[in-house]
């Protein structure tokens, strides 16, 4: 075999394993076209509890961490500011329109060691479980860094109507 020959046959399995991840991620985004993140502002009669800075890691099925959600503004990898209020909860992604979480939509808050292939130190996400618009739960998945975990995941239990959830998820769970 020349070397010609072998660039060229590496050269098309990478461009056929490149084509069948756009293929599968646009699958993905057809399924999940019905579901929407509420996007909005916070109401201005709304007081701030916490602001805290980190990454957005992913959104999945709920208690599937490893199965992600194509929701529009929620599909990449992100900086994220969460900002804590009385009346919900506020992401601002880099370049998406902000998304707000009513305390209605709140299910619960948790910490996680595993989503999608991000894989931290034992409890160092903060999983947030919320109702999308068609009642679907979804489980959001941050990673504070000015602050702990448990400092991001106690203000978020602090607002929540419903009980929440501190048990770890995923696998090694």
């Amino acid at each position: 075999m020349t070397r010609e020959l072998a660039l060229v046959i590496i050269a098309t399995f990478a461009l056929l394993l490149v084509a069948a991840g756009v293929w599968a991620w646009r699958r993905r985004a057809r399924r999940d076209s019905g579901i929407a993140a509420p996007t909005g502002e916070i109401p201005a009669d709304a007081d701030v509890l916490a602001v805290f800075s980190g990454f957005y890691v992913a959104t999945t099925a709920h208690e599937q961490p490893l199965e992600r959600l194509a929701i529009r503004g929620l599909g990449f990898r992100s900086r994220v500011d969460v900002t804590v209020t009385d009346a919900g909860l506020a992401l601002d992604l880099t370049g998406q329109p902000r998304l707000f979480l009513t305390r209605e939509a709140l299910v619960s808050v948790g910490r996680a060691t595993v989503a999608i292939d991000r894989v931290v130190e034992r409890d160092g996400l903060v999983r947030v479980s919320w109702r999308t618009n068609d009642d679907t739960v979804a489980d959001t998945y941050l990673r504070p860094q000015d602050a702990s975990a448990g400092a991001l995941t106690e203000a978020v239990s602090g607002i929540l109507s419903a009980p929440t959830s501190t048990t770890p998820t995923g696998p090694d769970a």
